[in-house]
């Protein structure tokens, strides 16, 4: 990946070709073998199928330059999709193995002026940081540069007439005109980089109508310094000029720190694997390798302070892990000697020994990075609108600043000039596209702290104006995993053999009764089931189907199951108010197994809080009515709806939508997919819950109902800080641009206000990295 961190910028060009790739140092990127270090396969993994890879794009800071980088992605054969968000300055591209080859769309990329960098990369950091200094080194200068101007320029602000001689005033601006010449050449120099950009490429960027206030300003006062007699007279506007650039830095630098925390926070999180662990070989030594080396069931020792590099289990030793980013929980937990520990998390306490089981795409922790990297490359809908309204925004911007400039001409020419600069400076609608993404992002940010992963960030929006929540039973209103209580059988059938038939047919499923008897057969026997699995379909929200034969017995028979509800398996139901799992035959019943489940802690605490939000809450469940109502009267949610196939639990949330109701609907992610993707906001709650293939909104890592309260106050609290900021964007440029096309705003000023804008935004929007709690 060297060649990823360091590239040569390449020549300037609209189509970049394959020579043109590999001189600017990309070819590298053009093996298959290193696709997968920041790239997924979407067709399975196939090298020519599709992928989907996560960028840092470099030099990028407004809407204007995302627009750029969108469309210089877009022009390569084979790129298919492009989402690029200019508050955290990354992308998503989705593109073909077969025609797209990384090297191609990375130097059309830098072609475009904005370089690169796989996500993954570990240079990313660094760059930024040095970003960061170098930008602060342009704001030192600016603002010493600032003082000393306004020191020569102060004794013309308060002499009165003939207090001071022509050459004393020349002198003084010649003075000042030295002293802003470090500010043009080098605090200055990334607003002329990017208009220079936007013109070569013939667009228009948010750093052009600056760029050109800038020139305007420095020529027209360098006019005056000149030829004091000339048209444009001679007032100078050094003071203005070093004064706005002090302060647009100031806002900018201010606005990039505080959108670096989201960038960071992402990387550090995709960071946290480590680069190298200690394996141990065949000669009974511990050696140092690369992290990427490790195969399945090599064995790791992980010292205190170190992240676990792969999922896997404790072969040796005794510790506790720090897990908050992956299940939510706050505080370390053990894991002792035979305790699971995942890919990610730190190990706090001693050195431990770690067989791998899992890992790369297939770790836990890959499958969050995936959903935190979709999230930080979305844009949701009030976002597209604002870029939308961008584009000709800063056309009309230049058109009102020529307008403008020709009015005052024929009253004073060198006030002209000034005005035309005002409009161009305090209209930038960078305020305007940062409004939505930069509230959004910082709130999914502060419910990632607390265990609830965003994967859409358009749902925010749409959970902000949900008045109904839909609460399956099954894994989310009780715990993950129920308990076997009773067995019944028929004649002649031990239960334990009965357990046996259920426990190897339930072990291919995630289903919370399945897992239940399974659970139930290794706590009495840990071993697995003495049965061969041949064939297995599951039915959602039925039951599972399948041919299984006795290990060992190659002549024998194959007998096909059914494990499910009493009408799946086409046997009477038992006459108890308790959750009922059915195992038959084609020749009949076999055995019935009644589960006891248990409320998660915080079930009633949770209903209650969504009911203070003024929510009405539904249950809905596959299982026998009777221990739904019983379930719900314990939670205190008083609709409840047992017996609801898939179809029956969609038809209630379609139903309810005709009726004008914004419906939220939380599940445990497994049979519920169809609901979960129909309601307008969604959650999967959990352990046991896929993220890989989730289809819900949001995704409770932890085991608390109370994040769904929460993230509901987060969603309301999101879009009123979203409209404030709208408001705020459209308000300032209502108030300020009057003035400035009448003459009353000074360059100064509208600097001064532009930068404001931007960075209020920003801070209105940091508010809430805090999440509130679950209130109303």
């Amino acid at each position: 990946m060297q060649a990823a961190t360091q590239p040569v910028p390449a020549p300037h060009r609209s189509t970049p070709c394959p020579d043109t790739a590999r001189e600017a140092g990309w070819a590298l990127l053009d093996d298959p073998d290193e696709w997968a270090a920041f790239s997924r396969p979407l067709d399975g993994d196939a090298a020519g199928g599709r992928w989907e890879s996560q960028v840092v794009i470099q030099g990028m800071h407004c809407a204007a330059c995302a627009f750029t980088v969108e469309a210089a992605l877009a022009r390569v054969p084979g790129v298919q999709k492009v989402d690029v968000n200019a508050a955290t300055r990354r992308a998503r591209v989705v593109w073909t193995g077969s025609s797209a080859k990384p090297s191609l769309w990375f130097a059309a990329c830098a072609d475009a002026g904005y370089p690169l960098l796989p996500a993954t990369d570990m240079s990313a950091r660094a760059r930024r940081t040095r970003e960061s200094r170098m930008a602060l080194w342009r704001w030192l200068v600016a603002g010493f540069c600032m003082m000393q101007v306004m020191m020569y320029a102060y004794p013309a602000y308060v002499a009165g007439p003939g207090d001071m001689t022509a050459d004393a005033v020349q002198l003084m601006h010649w003075a000042a005109w030295v002293l802003t010449l470090p500010v043009m050449l080098f605090s200055c120099s990334p607003f002329f980089r990017s208009a220079f950009a936007d013109l070569r490429f013939r667009r228009i960027g948010m750093d052009l109508p600056v760029a050109l206030g800038i020139s305007i300003t420095f020529l027209v006062s360098t006019v005056a310094t000149f030829d004091p007699a000339g048209p444009l007279g001679a007032q100078v506007y050094f003071d203005s000029l070093t004064m706005f650039v002090f302060f647009l830095l100031t806002g900018r630098w201010l606005e990039a720190r505080l959108r670096d925390r989201t960038a960071g926070a992402l990387e550090s999180l995709m960071n946290r694997l480590p680069d190298s662990v200690e394996r141990l070989g065949a000669d009974g030594a511990f050696t140092r390798v690369a992290v990427r080396r490790l195969a399945v069931g090599d064995v790791v020792r992980v010292l205190p302070g170190e992240a676990f590099p792969a999922d896997g289990l404790v072969v040796a030793g005794d510790t506790t892990a720090d897990e908050a980013l992956l299940t939510g929980e706050s505080r370390p937990v053990p894991r002792p000697l035979g305790a699971r520990v995942l890919a990610g998390s730190h190990n706090l306490s001693s050195a431990v020994q770690v067989r791998v089981e899992t890992l790369g795409q297939g770790t836990r922790f890959s499958q969050i990075v995936a959903l935190m990297e979709a999230a930080s490359t979305q844009k949701p809908r009030l976002a597209r609108v604002a870029d939308r309204a961008a584009r000709p925004f800063l056309a009309a911007v230049l058109a009102a600043a020529a307008l403008a400039a020709l009015l005052w001409w024929q009253i004073d020419p060198g006030k002209a000039l000034m005005v035309a600069v005002a409009v161009l400076i305090v209209t930038c609608p960078c305020a305007l596209s940062l409004a939505a993404p930069a509230a959004m992002l910082a709130s999914a940010g502060a419910l990632a702290r607390r265990g609830v992963m965003v994967r859409n960030l358009q749902a925010l929006e749409a959970l902000a104006t949900v008045d109904t929540v839909m609460f399956d039973k099954t894994g989310t209103l009780t715990r993950d995993t129920p308990r076997l209580d009773r067995v019944y059988c028929r004649k002649g059938l031990r239960p334990g053999d009965a357990v046996e038939l259920a426990a190897a047919l339930g072990a291919q499923s995630l289903h919370p009764a399945a897992r239940a008897l399974v659970n139930a057969w290794r706590a009495q026997f840990r071993s697995a089931p003495a049965w061969e699995l041949l064939q297995l379909t599951e039915h959602g929200g039925m039951g599972l189907e399948g041919r299984m034969r006795r290990l060992g017995d190659s002549r024998g028979a194959a007998r096909r199951l059914r494990l499910g509800s009493a009408a799946f398996c086409g046997v009477p139901a038992l006459q108890v108010d308790a959750v009922q799992v059915h195992l038959g035959e084609p020749q009949g019943w076999i055995a019935s197994f009644v589960l006891a489940e248990e409320l998660r802690p915080d079930a009633g605490d949770a209903v209650t809080a969504l009911e203070a939000q003024g929510l009405s809450l539904h249950l809905l469940s596959g299982d026998r009515s009777a221990a739904v109502h019983a379930i719900a009267r314990r939670a205190g949610i008083r609709d409840a709806q047992g017996d609801c196939t898939p179809e029956a639990k969609l038809q209630a949330l379609r139903e309810r939508q005709a009726q004008g109701r914004r419906v939220a609907m939380v599940g445990d992610g497994l049979n519920d997919g169809p609901v979960l993707a129909h309601a307008h906001a969604s959650f999967a709650v959990g352990a046991a819950v896929p993220l890989a293939q989730a289809r819900a909104d949001f995704v409770v890592l932890g085991d608390s109902l109370l994040a769904i309260p929460l993230a509901v106050a987060q969603a309301r609290r999101t879009l009123r800080v979203v409209r404030q900021n709208l408001w705020w964007a459209a308000g300032y440029n209502a108030l300020c641009v009057p003035l400035a096309l009448a003459g009353w705003l000074p360059a100064w000023l509208a600097g001064l206000g532009m930068a404001a804008s931007s960075l209020a935004v920003v801070l209105n929007a940091a508010r809430l990295v805090a999440p509130v709690e679950a209130r109303r």
